[in-house]
């Protein structure tokens, strides 16, 4: 991992090329072009932002809006995201923290995680303490032994151990009763987008580590007050252009090519840029299309080969002609009623979907499914979620759908049991160039939007250095859990030793 430190601008007539705007392509463009690198960030979208992004459309009643993939939650926790998106918001004025994350069961069940304290493991003994689905007399009839693994995190030991194990089998280990692992367990696991079947279990743990039992901010998170484009990503691309970067939107890359002993050539639908430095920083499949129609990247291709995607995932947008109890939180995630996985209410938090509310006096609602089974077709999909909508937030069944947007994609990646180990990370064998995205190898605890960020930071350390130039510091919560031999053998080193 580069080291800070180093002079602060590469030489002069320096050139890149990022291809992918998500979130790590844009973290990558952003350092190189603040270290003085002339920057290309080559987009096939219209707009940056990838999987966090947005689009344009317009409803039944002629008004324009603008549809995200998906909710996404900004946790305090994501330092580096927050570093990336303070360039053009230093005071991250477009966010709003929340009251409360619930989490909604079958019968009328409820778990809150306002008011946990931060410092761990206070928030997880906390959690489980007020629980009402884990009494004391259960228990003592855990797997302790297996519990604790969430507070022994160590990134060699925990992959080691458990990387090849199922997530569902780690989590049947630890013997919880089913309400208990229903309500604190699984709504969390899920949001990973892998099923728990098909993902690792080291994974899982190092997720757990990451938000729960290593993290010292809480678990409440912030949400954007805006539809992603207006709040991110139109602001993110003016901040580039400003400093110099060539965004070309509406680009699609199409063959990378070796142009010398350490350059590239990059074609894509736009043209051709003949750059010194490149990060590839790609959905899964688009990288391994490109790296298959790039025979000089073929130093690349074996790794790339083994990453996979994840099942699909289904964002449902509603507008109703009714408003929602005004008890609803803007944000619940659910478990154990169909294959609903959470309910968000934009009109509680978003400024657009607010002024459709007042204007028609209804509600405008998301309802998601992470990992959605085979088998299932669009109409199935959506009569399974409205029901479980439904029967989570009975007023809504009064209501009038009077317009909808149905998202089914399938492009996140997926973490399967034994995946580690052959998992790309940023540095590959082709000097000046670097991986980015959140799918690559990490070297601290990091996931989803956290990941992308961090990992586009690092890719633009990682062609930086050879020209010794000073790398963007990265942030994280502790690699070690608070029970790692590592930590405490650290800490037990730092007690004996005396000056």
């Amino acid at each position: 991992m580069p080291r800070p430190g180093g002079a602060e601008r590469a030489p002069r007539g320096t050139r890149a090329a990022v291809v992918g705007g998500g979130i790590a392509g844009v973290a990558a463009a952003t350092v190189l072009c603040e270290r003085g690198v002339d920057v290309t960030l080559i987009e096939k979208e219209p707009g940056l932002g990838g999987r966090a992004g947005g689009f344009k459309s317009t409803l039944v009643t002629g008004e324009a809006f603008e549809m995200e993939r998906g909710f996404h939650a900004f946790f305090a926790q994501y330092y580096n995201l927050r570093s990336l998106l303070r360039r053009f918001d230093p005071q991250l004025s477009f966010l709003r923290r929340l009251d409360d994350y619930p989490i909604l069961g079958p019968s009328g069940m409820v778990q809150s995680f306002a008011g946990l304290p931060k410092m761990p493991p206070l928030p997880v003994l906390a959690l489980a303490w007020r629980s009402p689905y884990l009494h004391a007399s259960e228990v003592v009839r855990t797997n302790a032994r297996a519990a604790l693994e969430m507070l022994r995190f160590d990134a060699e030991r925990t992959y080691r151990r458990f990387d090849a194990m199922r997530a569902s089998t780690y989590l049947d280990s630890l013997a919880f009763p089913p309400d208990a692992r229903r309500m604190l367990f699984n709504v969390f696991s899920h949001s990973f987008f892998n099923p728990e079947s098909e993902m690792s279990a080291a994974e899982l743990l190092m997720m757990f580590h990451f938000y729960m039992t290593g993290n010292v901010e809480g678990l409440i998170f912030d949400v954007a007050r805006r539809p992603m484009p207006a709040a991110i990503w139109n602001p993110f691309s003016s901040w580039l252009c400003d400093r110099g970067v060539r965004v070309r939107t509406g680009a699609l890359a199409l063959r990378v090519d070796r142009s010398g002993a350490s350059r590239f050539r990059v074609t894509h639908s736009g043209g051709q840029d003949e750059v010194d430095l490149l990060v590839l920083a790609l959905d899964v499949a688009s990288l391994q299309k490109l790296v298959t129609g790039s025979p000089d990247l073929g130093p690349l291709a074996a790794r790339v080969a083994t990453l996979g995607v994840t099942r699909p995932f289904a964002v449902w947008r509603l507008w109703l002609d009714r408003a929602l109890a005004p008890h609803r939180a803007p944000f619940a995630g659910t478990t154990g009623v169909g294959l609903l996985d959470n309910i968000s209410i934009y009109d509680r938090f978003q400024d657009e979907s607010q002024a459709w509310a007042r204007a028609h006096g209804g509600s405008v609602v998301e309802l998601h499914a992470y990992a959605v089974p085979p088998g299932i077709d669009e109409d199935a999909l959506k009569a399974d979620l409205l029901t479980s909508f439904h029967s989570f937030y009975g007023e809504a069944a009064e209501s009038r759908i009077v317009d909808q947007v149905f998202l089914l994609r399938q492009d996140c990646p997926a973490f399967p049991p034994g995946g580690h180990v052959v998992r790309p990370g940023v540095e590959t064998p082709l000097a000046g160039l670097a991986l980015a995205g959140d799918f690559v190898a990490m070297p601290i605890p990091c996931a989803l939007m956290e990941r992308a960020a961090a990992s586009g930071f690092l890719a633009a350390n990682t062609v930086l250095a050879p020209l010794g130039v000073m790398a963007q510091p990265l942030r994280s919560v502790p690699s070690q859990g608070l029970l790692s031999p590592l930590r405490i053998g650290r800490s037990a080193l730092a007690q004996n030793t005396h000056p």
